[in-house]
C-alpha cells in the first residue's frame, strides 16, 4: 500500500466532510473546498474524527498514485479550511516596490512601466512594507500559483541579486567579469 495513501487524516472540531458521486467537499472555518476524484476506485470512509482512504483490491500503479495523492490533497484542504496558507515574498533592488492601490498590486521592478496585478478571487495580496508582499489564502495551489505568477514579473537575477524572491529563497550569486589580467 501507499505509505502516504494509507496514513488516516485527522478531522479538526468544526470541519465536516462530505463525500459524494466522486466529489469530496471540506467545509470549515475559513471556507468551502472541493476536489473532484478522478477514479471510482477509491472510497472515503469517516470513522469519529478520522478520514481513511481505501483502495481496496486495486493494484494498478495509476490507483496506486491516485491513493497518495488525494490523501495528500484532502490534508492540504483540511488545514486550508482550519489555519489556512501563506507565501511571503521580498522584493530585492534599488528603487524596486510594491505597493496596494485598491484591489490592485502594482509593482515597480526597473521596467520602463508599473505591473499592476490583481489577484484572482479566494486568494489575498497584501504589501505591508515597500519591499515585502504577503499572499495568504485557503487553496494552498492558489496561494502557490499568485506567488509565482508575481515572482516571475522580475526573477532575482544571479549577478546583482536584484529581482523577486521568496522569503529565505538564496539565490546563487555569480561572480562578474573581472577587470584585465
Amino acid at each position: 500500500m501507499s505509505r502516504i495513501g494509507k496514513k488516516p487524516v485527522e478531522l479538526p472540531k468544526g470541519v465536516k466532510v462530505e463525500y459524494k458521486n466522486q466529489v469530496l467537499k471540506v467545509t470549515g472555518p475559513k471556507g468551502e473546498l472541493s476536489q473532484v476524484f478522478n477514479t471510482d476506485k477509491l472510497a472515503v470512509e469517516v470513522k469519529d474524527n478520522t478520514i481513511v482512504i481505501n483502495r481496496g483490491d486495486a493494484e494498478d500503479k495509476q490507483t496506486k498514485a491516485f491513493h497518495g495523492l488525494y490523501r495528500a490533497l484532502l490534508n492540504n484542504m483540511i488545514i486550508g479550511v482550519t489555519q489556512g496558507y501563506s507565501k511571503k515574498l521580498e522584493i530585492v533592488g534599488v528603487g524596486f516596490k510594491a505597493e496596494m492601490k485598491q484591489s490592485y498590486l502594482v509593482l515597480s521592478v526597473g521596467y520602463s512601466h508599473q505591473i499592476a496585478f490583481k489577484a484572482p478571487d479566494g486568494v489575498k495580496v497584501e504589501a505591508p512594507s515597500p519591499t515585502n508582499i504577503l499572499i495568504s489564502g485557503i487553496d494552498k495551489r492558489m496561494v502557490g500559483e499568485v506567488a509565482s505568477k508575481i515572482r516571475s514579473f522580475r526573477k532575482p537575477e544571479p549577478y546583482q541579486g536584484k529581482g523577486i524572491r521568496f522569503e529565505g529563497e538564496a539565490v546563487r550569486r555569480k561572480e562578474g567579469k573581472t577587470a584585465g589580467k
